[in-house]
């Protein structure tokens, strides 16, 4: 399979920033993220590093590649994605050197470059002695490209096991965000927010919690297409006449 198999150049619409529910502190590291870029070059006169390498962890589901594509918006750049674990696993000799190339790619066109599945990285390197050396390696290049990325080039990993990554990769992210699963008050707002652009005849939602966001909506859209297509069989439905001769 060619590099290319790998990597999603993304320009397609997502929400917003503000149209996602954050925690306090996530919300205030991105404000200040975006605040940062926003004056990058005079920061950049004072030859002041911006915080251009985020990591975000946590239960999945809760909103980590949306944020990362959300981010790209906020900021009007192109977002190129790379799925780690599919081209760590099907071509682990040549890894280093196509990551090398995606790193070019996304900083000769000043984009944000999401390395989802993050953990591949680390995963692979402790189960398999033959792959061990080749592993380290890969970790190192890693390393060194962070190091060498660009300061208008935004740099985001997303990973839902976050304990398996090497230590020295983490290090060198400024920010670090954690994903969690939402608290009931929340979900029940999340709930609302989703209910609100329909009619109120199907908003009888059984509501779970201890779930994610993208779980919450799953289970709201499948409840209202159920009700929905319910009342249209029911008026699809053959009539009785009642005008029953004696």
């Amino acid at each position: 399979m060619a590099l290319s198999d790998f990597i999603l150049n993304s320009n397609e619409a997502t929400i917003g920033l503000d149209e996602i529910h954050f925690s306090e502190v996530n919300k205030n590291a991105l404000n200040q993220l975006l605040k940062e870029f926003k004056h990058l070059t005079i920061l950049n006169q004072y030859k002041l590093p911006v915080d251009n390498k985020i990591f975000l962890f946590g239960h999945t589901g809760c909103g980590k590649t949306t944020t990362a594509k959300a981010i790209a918006q906020a900021l009007n750049k192109k977002i190129i994605i790379l799925y780690l674990g599919n081209i760590v696993s099907s071509r682990l000799g040549e890894t280093a050197k196509n990551i090398t190339e995606v790193f070019k790619k996304a900083m000769r066109e000043n984009a944000v470059l999401l390395l989802d599945e993050f953990d591949s990285i680390g995963k692979l390197r402790d189960h398999d002695d033959k792959d061990s050396a080749e592993m380290k390696r890969l970790v190192n290049t890693v390393i060194q490209l962070i190091d060498e990325l660009h300061n208008d080039t935004l740099l985001i990993a997303a990973t839902n096991h976050s304990s398996v990554i090497d230590t020295a990769l983490l290090r060198r992210f400024q920010l670090k965000l954690k994903f969690e699963l939402p608290n009931q008050k929340q979900l029940d707002g999340y709930y609302n927010s989703l209910l609100e652009q329909f009619p109120e005849e199907f908003s009888n939602v059984e509501r779970v919690y201890n779930i994610s966001y993208a779980e919450a909506k799953d289970i709201t859209f499948r409840a209202v297409k159920n009700a929905i297509i319910s009342i249209e069989e029911t008026k699809t439905q053959p009539k009785v006449h009642e005008n029953l001769e004696q």
